[in-house]
């Protein structure tokens, strides 16, 4: 497909992504959020809309997360980009050479990533950070198509259970008889990628010890071997 092409359909599909206004309860909430903010971020133009994919098209790495945080991606426009769950993020991303800083703060931050693409499941900010299965569902072919957009992909790393078994749903695998646990990696089939789980990088799991720096570090360390070995 020549570049220019293939440049309108991310353009194109980022658009629509951006637009989107399926879910009432959704769109009322992160505009909610967006106008009344949080004090810490009086002075932001929340950016109170669907949250687009970020990173590298040409990308060997696709990861799937939940959903945009309320004063986090909501606010910022960006992935994991503005809260907590970010900043546990990047710099082990970073520690791996998957980013180019371990720091994310706003979409003007310089921040770029090397073969990998970061997503989600949904793209609004759900009320405590649950989107419903109907929400979920207006939703996917959003990652389904982005998924198409990035035809390098060789290994997903699903970010808590609601991506891993979406992700699952995706490649058509709903009873591929693979549980959900932090480190599980399997192949997801002759000419798909390789599936990797962790547990969700959401505050409510790093500061409890759910998951610490050094497991999340060897979920990327994971990737970046079978990146070389398949």
């Amino acid at each position: 497909m020549p570049e220019t092409d293939y440049s309108i359909q991310w353009q194109s599909l980022n658009s629509e992504i951006i637009a989107c206004r399926k879910c009432p309860r959704l769109v009322e909430w992160r505009e909610r959020v967006a106008r009344e903010k949080r004090r810490a971020f009086r002075g932001w133009d929340y950016w109170g809309k669907p949250v687009p994919g970020f990173g590298d098209p040409a990308a060997c790495v696709l990861v799937v997360g939940l959903a945009p945080g309320a004063h986090g991606s909501n606010r910022t426009g960006r992935m994991f980009t503005g809260d907590s769950s970010g900043d546990f993020l990047y710099p082990a991303l970073y520690r791996t050479g998957f980013a180019s800083q371990p720091t994310a703060s706003s979409r003007e931050d310089g921040l770029a990533l090397r073969d990998m693409f970061i997503s989600a499941v949904c793209r609004c900010a759900p009320p405590d950070n649950k989107p419903t299965p109907q929400e979920i569902a207006a939703c996917l072919p959003y990652l389904q198509q982005e998924m198409t957009l990035l035809p390098n992909i060789r290994v997903v790393v699903a970010l808590g259970k609601i991506a891993f078994d979406h992700t699952l749903r995706l490649y058509k695998l709903r009873a591929s008889g693979q549980d959900f646990s932090h480190g599980v990696s399997f192949p997801l089939g002759p000419g798909l990628p390789h599936l990797v789980a962790s547990y969700h990088p959401s505050r409510q799991n790093t500061q409890t010890g759910r998951l610490t720096p050094g497991m999340f570090d060897s979920i990327w360390q994971t990737t970046r071997q079978l990146l070389v070995s398949h």
